[in-house]
């Protein structure tokens, strides 16, 4: 059975008037009968008068009246883009939505975390325009109108906490697949003694997530398993599940790698000790297993396929339908190409070219 925490679920030019003496006005005008024989009668003046002061009043209107903001270049982008879901996704997203309205101002973009359950969901109720996914999107979801975009990949790793008495063992040993599926699907495995070969009787407090999210079901995938198969104290959230962890000395529990490494440092969070995989199954860890002890590293091993897939996976951008909203079709555009430049430095891996291609043509089926 599950246990609910209660851990953190944006001119006037210059005038110049001119004025004339009475003799200059003199000789400039005549006496009255030249300027009658120039103007004709008074009505007509007065008719030429109001002429010119209309056409004075039309120019300064014109030159010097109230300034208004310049419109739009014609075909500037515009528009709104809703975006929810993967917490896995959600850094690189953010990211993405920073630079590309840099280049787009006029497009508003609201975006949020909260666990690729609800992204699915609320791409699919039309709530949102794109959900962030970090699992495989299912057929019965494709069914119901889901177009799958993947944009980059990351992966979940296991994470302990570093004052753990048995963190040097782990580190030795690492952590097979049959092994954390006894911790965490049958509940076999209860103490450090038993996972570490010793006869030490501590507990391992197990922890999971407690909602909906690509981390647990691919997580449970790696065993075989699904979301909903995974025992432990269930906390709200990659960023709850990390701090659950760095709580308690004796946790176990799992984070997608953007929650597990510090983006500054490029090390693991303060508290968290990254478990590794003891891949080939023989009870310790080779120096090619062992490759977490920068965000670097361990981006280069996914990349080079040394890191288990899963837990290593392809992170989505959803759709209900192929999109047709111009900012929508454009703002994946850019994910699916210059956007990549911001995968690496974000520690994500970068997909295939023939993978991004793949989604580049599907925006065109329709646009």
């Amino acid at each position: 059975m599950k246990q609910t925490s209660f851990l953190e679920q944006p001119r006037r030019g210059n005038t110049h008037e001119v004025q004339l003496t009475p003799h200059k006005r003199s000789a400039v005008w005549g006496d009255h009968s030249k300027r009658s024989a120039v103007w004709g009668d008074h009505s007509k003046r007065s008719a030429v008068c109001i002429i010119l002061a209309i056409a004075v009043c039309v120019t300064l209107m014109t030159s010097c009246g109230t300034k208004k903001e310049a419109p739009q270049k014609e075909g500037t982008l515009s528009g709104e883009i809703s975006i929810s879901g993967a917490f896995a996704l959600y850094p690189l997203a953010v990211k993405w939505v920073e630079e590309f309205q840099k280049a787009n101002p006029g497009v508003h973009i609201d975006i949020s975390a909260g666990g690729a359950g609800k992204g699915m969901t609320d791409v699919l109720a039309n709530v949102v325009d794109l959900g962030m996914v970090s699992r495989e999107v299912y057929p019965p979801e494709i069914e119901k109108g889901a177009v799958p975009f993947a944009v980059t990949k990351d992966a979940v790793v296991i994470t302990v906490n570093t004052e753990n008495p048995f963190a040097a063992e782990m580190k030795r040993q690492g952590i097979t697949m049959e092994e954390a599926y006894k911790v965490w699907i049958s509940g076999e495995i209860k103490t450090w003694g038993q996972l570490l070969g010793t006869a030490d009787d501590t507990p391992i407090h197990v922890y999971t997530r407690s909602d909906a999210c690509g981390a647990a079901e691919t997580f449970a995938m790696w065993m075989g398993k699904k979301q909903e198969d995974l025992q432990g104290t269930a906390v709200f959230g990659d960023p709850g599940l990390a701090q659950a962890v760095q709580r308690d000395k004796l946790a176990v529990g799992f984070n997608n790698i953007g929650y597990a490494y510090d983006e500054e440092s490029r090390k693991p969070n303060t508290g968290l000790f990254v478990f590794p995989i003891d891949r080939d199954g023989d009870g310790s860890i080779s120096a090619g297993e062992y490759f977490y002890d920068t965000k670097d590293d361990f981006v280069k091993a996914v990349a080079a396929d040394k890191y288990p897939s899963p837990p290593a996976r392809d992170l989505y951008l959803v759709t209900n339908g192929t999109p047709t909203n111009p900012a929508v079709v454009a703002f994946l555009k850019y994910v699916l190409t210059d956007g990549q430049q911001e995968c690496a430095p974000a520690g994500y891996i970068s997909l295939s070219n023939d993978k991004l291609q793949k989604g580049v043509e599907q925006l065109r089926t329709k646009n």
